[in-house]
């Protein structure tokens, strides 16, 4: 009946409250109808016939809201519940106050609240719940029944029902509110688990390509390098041209250095395999090898951490994670790539700032996510900074982007360092 709605959680349970509203509609109609058929008591029918159809009407109105596409909110199905809760007052009201038996039915918007709503809306229906139970003590319109006989055992079996009632109320509302968040931190973490399953499968599917290509790349790599060694050794008297062949060779060689890597490292596995380096050696050689794949990329480096560093797990992919982001900042910059590292006791602090153009609204929000990239078709896979973020997260760390007030970006790292043993 209400397949074009959202499928959230507080639409389904707006679905359930108005099939549920409707069943004690007919019930509290046949309940009317009975008692005004086969008891001989009088009390307000027409008042009591009122509330109900004006019961009727409000969840009319609930089934055409239903129809529409809006989301439902946390205070509109408190609302709902607590329309419920003045409609059961007032035929309470109506037909015995607290004396009636069915005084309980309090309990029922308050278990509903408790299982789906935010723990602050749970304790505050259960207040309202209890303040119309305490007022229907003394004001109501009694049944006409003759208590005066055992006018004091009355009241004191009234009083009992209100305690019990006080007392189940809030343990439902404790109870049930524990049990609502651990099941909403279970939802979350099988969530959670499922993402990182995802994630998972899709470095997986990279690790995968990433194999077959090195194997597909090693023989036009090989002979590029012999046709770059033909060239340099043809024209020995163009100087230009032989730094030019120079710089390609070394760009050759670096790849099928990193292809043989891949392929060695391939089992690897575990993010703690690596061996400890300073930390300050380390960020050395990653801009040293940067260098080397970015001839042209102008950049400042300053470090402010303390002698003698601290020792900084290195491995392979963290290296490589480092210069995936130092490699986007390239593309993104304009002029020049400032670097920043400061290390202390909680780890390494690496700052890599652009002055390009900053990043958009959707990159702010899909950065990191695989084969999501901003740069122009064929200039970019989206696959260095997911592999960067996935990695250096592997190792303890994160990764954050930002735009500056300034303009550009900036690319914060935090990686732990290995504590000392002395």
């Amino acid at each position: 009946m209400f397949s074009d709605l959202s499928q959230s959680p507080l639409s389904k349970n707006l679905q359930r409250l108005f099939l549920l509203r409707n069943i004690a509609i007919i019930a509290q109609c046949l309940t009317i109808a009975l008692v005004y058929r086969m008891i001989d008591i009088v009390i307000p029918w027409t008042q009591m016939i009122i509330v109900v159809a004006l019961l009727a009407t409000l969840n009319l109105l609930t089934w055409i809201r239903l129809h529409r596409k809006w989301p439902v909110s946390n205070i509109e199905f408190f609302l709902q519940l607590l329309i419920d809760v003045l409609a059961l007052s007032a035929l309470l009201y109506y037909s015995g106050g607290s004396t009636n038996p069915f005084i309980s039915l309090y309990l029922l918007p308050l278990t509903i609240a408790a299982a789906t709503l935010p723990w602050r809306y749970t304790w505050v229906m259960a207040v309202i719940t209890i303040a119309c139970y305490t007022v229907l003590l003394f004001r109501y319109i009694p049944l006409p029944h003759d208590h005066s006989k055992h006018l004091a055992e009355f009241n004191l079996h009234v009083s009992g029902m209100w305690l019990a009632f006080v007392l189940s109320t809030v343990i439902i509302a404790w109870f049930v509110v524990k049990m609502s968040t651990s099941i909403r931190e279970r939802d979350r973490d099988l969530a959670k688990a499922r993402e990182q399953s995802l994630h998972n499968e899709q470095i997986i599917a990279l690790g995968t390509l990433a194999a077959g290509a090195a194997h597909e790349l090693g023989t036009p790599l090989s002979t590029m390098a012999v046709v770059t060694g033909e060239l340099q050794n043809e024209y020995t008297d163009d100087q230009e041209f032989q730094n030019n062949v120079h710089i390609l060779r070394d760009q050759i060689t670096h790849c099928k250095q990193t292809l043989t890597q891949l392929l060695a490292k391939a089992g690897q596995t575990r993010a703690e395999e690596g061996s400890g380096q300073p930390v300050d050696e380390f960020l050395r050689q990653v801009l040293n090898k940067w260098e080397l794949i970015r001839p042209t990329a102008q950049f400042s480096y300053q470090c402010n951490g303390s002698q003698p560093a601290p020792t900084i797990m290195h491995n392979q992919l963290l290296s490589q994670s480092i210069l995936n982001l130092l490699n986007n900042a390239a593309d993104a910059s304009s002029k020049c790539v400032d670097i920043k590292s400061n290390w202390d006791d909680d780890g390494l602090h690496l700052e890599i700032i652009d002055d390009g153009e900053g990043l958009s609204d959707e990159a702010m929000q899909r950065a990191g996510e695989a084969f999501f990239t901003s740069k122009a078709p064929g200039q970019g896979f989206g696959i260095g900074l997911f592999l960067a973020n996935a990695n250096i997260e592997r190792f303890g760390g994160n990764v954050q982007l930002f735009n500056l007030e300034d303009g550009g970006a900036c690319t914060q790292v935090t990686l732990p360092l290995i504590k000392s043993t002395t």
